[in-house]
């Protein structure tokens, strides 16, 4: 029998008083940090918010957004010293704690976070309040690598050859893994040695430092099922299980502000401006060509002009906002709230896809040993002093834990295609569950309702336990956008459509059968690993038998990924939906490339800020193949640092810059 209203509103008041220690905690733990680390402070490398005065009215480039894509596109466009760049962020500097791995779920709901929500739905979400599932969205200076989880994967190499067969040249596996070599700084030694990696580029990839007592059970009972272990995900063969690599610097979050930016700041052609709203695209009808960005920073709307050309790099949701507030899109949503209609491509804002993932997945242990010590993360131990001393004067201990995944891995469902090596499903294994942090996560940052949360998980709160989470690879389901009105201060309705087709449903079923498969192996029953929804007292899917039992567990605890991409999708002119080109130029508007995950056509296999960020490097190489030609003839050159860029796979151009640097403001 499940529980009443009663015991909601004690889980509420649990967790609401919570969070205020918490809150506390994190205001000490910052000002200790300002103290002592000097590392995460890094005052010399921050970059410099301009000030609206000093914003120029002209400049050759301007990207509209600061985040994975964006901050590594400023970077790269500037090392051109006669390119004048300007970088327009709607956040501000990412902060001292998103530095830490074990923090990132509170920076979600934070001023870091766009907070976006999808529209009501009853075939998902179901035990999230109103329906609504919850999208966190990076509204800070690194986007969205400054709230993720730092899983660093590369996707597998059929996904970019699907992008080159669809009509996309120069986006196979072949043409864009030197983009992944360039970009990588992998400190792995047992991996860094492949020639698949690099060691030079400004993404550092580290293992996580610190790693619970739980990792070894997690791999010995993957392969106890029969999967193949290997020392990462990112190797020829990604049906494999091995220890999480993420995207760290000496065991703290490498976003792409700290990789691009900070060793950039103080190049005199590069302007970043903070806290500056993107209102419209200037686009003149005439030609069609975009020339300027509207922008609010603080109460001031400015203009500024572009040159050379526009970078859309504000992510898959805000993008194709900006594209059809700017009169790019469909005709009916333009027309709907009286936008003039300069480019009518009906795929803005289409073709949205996203890795689903059954939340929940639970499971109680107990310690055979005899001291009977918790072998799982939880919030309980975390919140301590030692644990504060362990990283302010060892860069250690468990606030440098990741608590979303310790083992990665993917499978083959029995729905793939027989011999694939493209995976179906990936599975995280978590020594942190939905009851560690006693709800504050799952509760307050997935929006799970606090009934749904007493009835399934209040009883054990703080108790030992790991998760496993298995997600969606390849949805067929296809979302969209909605456009709520011609104010860009409203945000964009997202309809994911999750499991419109229900063979996505039916292969995530696969991976939770999966999640309980683990459970049950020799290395787990030594846990005594019980499966918490066999304890509930929700009987919401009990009544429910084999795979209509796991429907209803998914359905109601619908969990996003946070990897949203497509709705601006490359492809060629012939296919209607498409919106970009292979070089990311907008179809019939000149001076304008969408430069994010909005363009893949398919997405990845696995983690997108990787594949994202490979994209910026590309399309910076893009840009500078279309517009440097000028500058290789030049005689005189400047003492800027070298350009390294490449024309084609595996050939590297080295092109200093010209020695025509104009005049600059400082």
């Amino acid at each position: 029998m499940g529980l009443g209203p009663l015991e909601a509103q004690q889980t509420r008041m649990r967790i609401l008083l919570t969070r205020p220690t918490n809150v506390f905690v994190m205001l000490l733990l910052d000002a200790c940090i300002w103290l002592q680390r000097t590392d995460v402070v890094d005052l010399r490398n921050r970059v410099q918010d301009i000030p609206s005065q000093f914003i120029y009215d002209v400049y050759d480039f301007v990207v509209i957004g600061g985040g994975s894509a964006g901050c590594a596109m400023a970077a790269r466009l500037s090392e051109v010293c006669d390119w004048n760049v300007l970088l327009l962020e709607a956040g501000g500097d990412e902060s001292f704690i998103s530095d830490l791995p074990y923090l990132y779920p509170v920076l979600q709901k934070s001023k870091m976070d766009w907070q976006f929500e999808t529209e009501p739905n009853e075939r998902f979400c179901r035990g999230m309040r109103d329906n609504r599932c919850s999208w966190p969205r990076g509204k800070v200076l690194g986007g969205s690598s400054v709230l993720n989880a730092m899983m660093y994967v590369r996707g597998n190499r059929e996904d970019y050859d699907e992008w080159a067969s669809l009509g996309n040249v120069g986006w196979s596996w072949r043409d864009v893994l030197p983009y992944f070599v360039k970009m990588e700084n992998v400190r792995d030694e047992r991996i860094a040695r492949q020639p698949w990696h690099g060691r030079t580029g400004p993404m550092t990839v580290e293992l996580v430092r610190n790693r619970s007592e739980l990792q070894p059970y997690f791999l010995r009972a993957a392969q106890q099922l029969g999967e193949r272990m290997a020392d990462e995900v990112n190797g020829p063969d990604q049906l494999v299980f091995a220890p999480l690599h993420g995207s760290l610097r000496d065991g703290l979050r490498c976003s792409t502000a700290k990789a691009y930016l900070r060793p950039v700041a103080q190049r005199k052609n590069l302007h970043i401006s903070m806290n500056t709203v993107v209102e419209k695209i200037l686009i003149d009808p005439r030609d069609k060509r975009a020339y300027g960005v509207q922008f609010r920073k603080g109460n001031r709307l400015q203009y500024v002009m572009a040159t050379k050309e526009i970078i859309l790099s504000a992510g898959a949701l805000n993008s194709p906002h900006l594209l059809m507030l700017s009169g790019v899109g469909p005709r009916d949503q333009l027309q709907a709230h009286g936008i003039p209609v300069l480019q009518e491509l009906p795929g803005v804002g289409r073709n949205l896809q996203d890795h689903v993932a059954a939340g929940g997945g639970v499971f109680l242990i107990q310690n055979p040993d005899r001291d009977g010590r918790p072998l799982s993360i939880r919030m309980t131990q975390v919140v301590q002093i030692d644990t504060a001393r362990d990283f302010l004067y060892h860069n250690n201990g468990r606030l440098v834990s990741m608590p979303s995944c310790e083992v990665m891995g993917f499978i083959n469902t029995k729905y793939n295609q027989p011999g694939s090596r493209r995976p179906d499903v990936q599975i995280f294994m978590s020594a942190q569950s939905d009851i560690s942090d006693g709800g504050v996560e799952s509760a307050q940052g997935a929006g799970l309702t606090y009934d749904y949360y007493s009835r399934n998980f209040e009883s054990w709160v703080y108790k030992d336990s790991f998760l496993v989470m298995p997600l969606l690879m390849r949805p067929k389901s296809r979302g969209w956008l909605e456009l709520p009105s011609a104010n860009p201060r409203d945000k964009i309705k997202i309809h994911p459509n999750y499991f419109a087709f229900e063979r996505d449903l039916d292969i995530l079923v696969e991976g939770l059968k999966f999640a309980v498969q683990v459970a049950e192996t020799p290395e787990m029953r030594r846990l005594n690993a019980t499966f918490i929804y066999d304890k509930a007292h929700d009987d919401t899917c009990r009544g429910e038998k084999g795979d209509n039992f796991f429907k209803c567990l998914i359905t109601h605890y619908s969990q996003t990924i946070y990897h949203p991409c497509g709705t601006a999708k490359m492809g060629p002119s012939s296919d209607p939906m498409a919106v970009v080109d292979d070089q990311l130029r907008v179809h019939g508007i000149g001076g304008l490339r969408v430069v994010d995950a909005s363009i893949m056509p398919t997405i990845t296999t696995g983690n997108t800020n990787a594949p994202v960020i490979m994209i910026a490097e590309r399309a910076a190489d893009l840009l500078k193949y279309a517009h440097l030609p000028a500058l290789l003839t030049e005689t005189h050159y400047s003492q800027c640092e070298s350009i390294n860029f490449l024309y084609h796979p595996g050939e590297v151009k080295t092109v200093p810059g010209s020695g025509m640097q104009r005049r600059m403001k400082v």
